[in-house]
């Protein structure tokens, strides 16, 4: 299964915490695990995810993961991740998305 182009944008709107690296991995993570969910997955069935971020300096690190291990437990996402790509971009589609996310799956 793949799930691609998953972003912190919410059905009633624009992406949220236009500004906060964090947040945004936080809600594309809680997107990602609803796209899983609706074909019977979880994040234990992902295999591999690559990441999107905009402007991206090593120095990011700390709030991607402080992103990633605050919405952990809630969504189900191994911590240590699955295997994850990290690629820095200049723009994503639309100037307040700072992060995207691909993953892909095996479902049995």
């Amino acid at each position: 299964m793949y799930v691609a182009g998953q972003t912190a944008s919410v059905p009633a709107g624009p992406p949220v915490d236009a500004d906060d690296l964090a947040g945004q991995v936080a809600q594309t993570l809680r997107n990602t695990a609803t796209a899983l969910a609706g074909a019977g997955a979880t994040f234990d069935n992902v295999v591999r995810m690559t990441f999107y971020v905009t402007s991206w300096t090593p120095d990011q690190i700390g709030p991607f993961m402080d992103g990633a291990d605050s919405v952990a437990d809630e969504i189900g996402l191994p911590m240590p991740m699955p295997p994850a790509s990290l690629i820095g971009v200049e723009h994503l589609f639309e100037p307040a998305v700072l992060v995207e996310l691909e993953v892909t799956a095996i479902l049995d």
